[in-house]
């Protein structure tokens, strides 16, 4: 049994992610793609591929008679749309899985919480940057408290688009916010850089954790595990480099972030540098920022319909 669903945005996040549930998923099926630009490469590759579409966005989506029968709406345009969206669907009982930084609904993050707000009518993707990070904020968190989590994210200038540069202040109150509340740490910062470089650099990950004295052994190896479980469905994301273990001296301006009574004793700042290649369905490869993002809003969405489908079963 499969579940439909509908794409919003016609752009280079929305056509990638209509590419994977075609290919990739044998649970959900895409029924309809709406748009805002009637003479979009994604409009008009939703068309070949025999996808319903409309160029009057969410009205005309919600007018089209495939709408009908549509479980799950994929929103990949803006954090400003999304706030409409939301409004549209929610009466009409759509579940919406939000790829922009409007964080409407609670903060998903596959490896993370994937399984504690299935049930809910609206999640938030947070950003690319936090989608790639916030794992490994948790991973050292599963083992020893994060006192203080930053992360940079390092894209090609190429791979961020009109939607990616308009929500620049939303995108690092947006990963911010995330690293707290689902990466676990108690307080969290997010950088994110415009790499000009050509040829496009694939995007580049920073991750550093403050943490009081702990067994470096089990951090490191929650580290490894947790790139195995992204890996699961962003095979091109990987460990740059071993995990740096730099140990914060006395007269370090980071100690000022640890808890007061551990400031006398040793900590460490961990280091974890990633890297993400995209699969290249539609994107370039380069453009591993845009494919985290349609991934874990795939793998998100295939969590809600079987969920979905054992209450229904239930019942």
């Amino acid at each position: 049994m499969t579940t439909k669903v509908a794409v919003i945005g016609s752009g280079n996040i929305g056509t990638d992610l209509m590419i994977k549930v075609l290919r990739l998923s044998e649970t959900l099926e895409i029924v309809a793609m709406a748009g805002i630009d009637a003479a979009s490469d994604g409009l008009a590759r939703a068309r070949r591929l025999k996808v319903a579409t409309t160029h009057e966005g969410i009205d005309g989506l919600v007018k089209m008679p495939e709408f009908e029968d549509v479980e799950i709406v994929f929103d990949a345009t803006s954090a400003g749309a999304h706030k409409r969206h939301e409004e549209v669907l929610r009466p009409l009982g759509r579940v919406l899985v939000d790829l922009t930084p409007a964080a409407i609904g609670p903060y998903v993050v596959p490896p993370v919480n994937g399984e504690e707000h299935i049930g809910s009518p609206n999640v938030n993707m947070v950003t690319c940057g936090g989608q790639a990070t916030i794992p490994m904020v948790a991973a050292v968190n599963s083992v020893t408290p994060v006192h203080y989590g930053e992360i940079v994210a390092s894209i090609s200038s190429r791979s961020a688009g009109p939607g990616t540069r308009a929500n620049i202040d939303e995108f690092t109150e947006t990963t911010s916010a995330a690293i707290e509340k689902v990466g676990g740490a108690a307080r969290g910062k997010a950088i994110i850089v415009l790499n000009p470089a050509e040829p496009p650099l694939i995007m580049r990950d920073t991750v550093h954790c403050l943490v009081s004295d702990c067994d470096t052994d089990k951090v490191n190896q929650a580290i490894k595990d947790m790139e195995q479980k992204v890996q699961a469905y962003v095979p091109g994301y990987r460990l740059k480099q071993d995990v740096q273990f730099d140990e914060v001296t006395g007269d370090d301006p980071l100690r000022t972030l640890l808890p007061e009574n551990d400031r006398a004793g040793k900590a460490w700042k961990v280091s974890v540098f990633l890297e993400v290649e995209g699969a290249a369905h539609y994107l370039p490869a380069y453009a591993g920022n845009l494919d985290i993002m349609t991934s874990a809003a795939l793998r998100t969405a295939e969590r809600i319909a079987a969920h979905r489908n054992q209450e229904g079963a239930a019942k």
